[in-house]
């Protein structure tokens, strides 16, 4: 009965396992069948990888509850960021666009910042009015991501195509000593930046139920791990078809970085939302600054290494366009996440952000 019950509650994860066999087994054939199957096929895989991908997010929600702030925003993040990592190795080790880590970075954070934050204090605010928060975690996250965004994504735009090797090597180094000083003060003595003590009442109505007691840390890790390799599967086959199905539509070139980031954040969307109709607003806080962070910090230096590995640099240097939404939107939340209190209005001036972000990707800006 155990087994069963546990087969039954990972059945996303065997419908992604059973998916991936089937595409592993026809990739040839679907390709063969014309355009309109091949992208129907990538699109299948996009929301099977999206399925997989809660399971994996469901789980490391299970850790969190266990280990408690700041750890469990931390798992969260960690285990998005290594999914879409994954997924960006194996569609740039294709015939991926050299500009395809750029833009899905830029992508993220917009729908980090803008989109899930943004979402999560208007909807959080019209239910809950003003929503409290520690505002020294914003604060920190925001100054991170201005630093790292702008050493990896900005400075690239003056650095000599011939010296591209040396900066990419500094920039290695540079994201992995900001995120090593950043773990040590969110899990060490500045743990407390990145928690708020809610009151004791809200705090019982909040606790774990008895599922998430009787789930096993290692069961969680486990079924992670396989999570993680079952979707690096899948996003290859996604990737071949995507490529495929897009070659010669028109398309902008920004919709397969815009996919990879959606992938990635679909889970977080979700927990992040639950937390702010609960009016957890810091939780909410932290995964959405926190996963901006993340994917720039981790997923930089994983790529380029690969780049040095291989020889090949991808362009890093944002275009003016995305400079300009970064700024607006690094600003407009420095301004908003300064006084330890989310609302509506400031919900809304980053959902709208977002909205602009659609617009110009679809006006292939």
């Amino acid at each position: 009965m155990a087994i069963a019950s546990r087969l039954k509650d990972e059945r996303y994860l065997l419908v992604a396992l059973v998916v991936g066999v089937i595409a592993f087994t026809t990739e040839h054939a679907v390709l063969e069948m014309g355009q309109g199957v091949v992208l129907g096929a990538a699109a299948a895989l996009v929301g099977t990888i999206v399925l997989a991908s809660m399971r994996v997010a469901h789980h490391a929600e299970i850790l969190a509850v266990k280990v408690g702030d700041p750890y469990g925003t931390m798992i969260l993040t960690l285990s998005a960021v290594a999914v879409e990592v994954i997924i960006l190795a194996i569609m740039m080790s294709g015939e991926g666009s050299p500009t395809l880590v750029r833009d899905t970075i830029y992508s993220a954070l917009m729908l980090d910042i803008n989109g899930i934050l943004g979402l999560a204090a208007l909807l959080g605010g019209l239910k809950h009015g003003e929503q409290p928060y520690n505002d020294n975690s914003g604060k920190t996250y925001g100054v991170m991501i201005l630093t790292a965004m702008g050493i990896s994504m900005i400075v690239p735009e003056f650095v000599p195509d011939d010296k591209w090797h040396y900066y990419s090597a500094f920039t290695i180094v540079a994201m992995i000593a900001l995120y090593a000083l950043f773990l040590r003060m969110q899990v060490g003595q500045h743990s407390y930046f990145f928690s708020y003590s809610y009151p004791r009442a809200e705090r019982k109505k909040d606790a774990p139920d008895d599922h998430h007691e009787e789930e096993s840390a290692t069961a969680s890790i486990v079924t992670i791990l396989v999570g993680v390799v079952i979707i690096g599967a899948l996003a290859e086959f996604m990737s071949t078809f995507m490529t495929s199905g897009l070659r010669g539509t028109g398309a902008p070139i920004a919709l397969t970085a815009i996919v990879v980031a959606a992938i990635s954040a679909a889970p977080e969307i979700l927990t992040a939302l639950r937390a702010a109709l609960r009016n957890r607003m810091q939780a909410t806080v932290n995964i959405a600054m926190g996963a901006s962070l993340s994917t720039v910090i981790l997923t930089v230096p994983v790529m380029e290494g690969i780049a040095l590995y291989t020889g090949q640099p991808f362009v890093m240097a944002m275009t003016p366009v995305q400079t300009v939404m970064v700024a607006i939107t690094l600003i407009a939340a420095a301004i908003n996440l300064n006084d330890g209190e989310t609302n509506a209005i400031e919900g809304m001036t980053h959902f709208i952000l977002f909205a602009t972000f659609l617009m110009l990707s679809v006006l292939g800006l």
